[in-house]
């Protein structure tokens, strides 16, 4: 059982991470678009070619307040640590899965 409970954490931490990475590039990628495409406007250029962008993911967090998203990347850090105290994740596995989280 413990096995089992091991797994499904450490599914639960790579989800969770995955997910705050996932979003943070869709919000970097958009702000590069804008970028682009904002000097080109200026030069009074005809528009480029607009491609449909994909629909940004469903992200609960993006909704709740900046207090909301540093509790959360908080408590997603002790679970990391937990797991690492328990051997679950290896001292590489968890350097990569904070940074990560951090954004560094």
């Amino acid at each position: 059982m413990p096995g089992l409970l091991r797994g499904i954490a450490r599914t639960a931490v790579v989800a969770g991470t995955a997910t705050a990475v996932s979003n943070r590039v869709s919000r970097r990628q958009a702000g590069r678009w804008a970028a682009q495409e904002e000097p080109a406007a200026r030069q009074d250029a005809p528009p480029p070619q607009q491609y449909a962008a994909p629909a940004p993911a469903p992200a609960p967090a993006a909704a709740a307040p900046l207090a909301d998203d540093m509790s959360n990347k908080i408590d997603q850090l002790k679970e990391l640590g937990a797991l690492k105290e328990q051997g679950i994740l290896t001292e590489a596995e968890f350097a990569e899965q904070k940074s990560r989280l951090l954004g560094t």
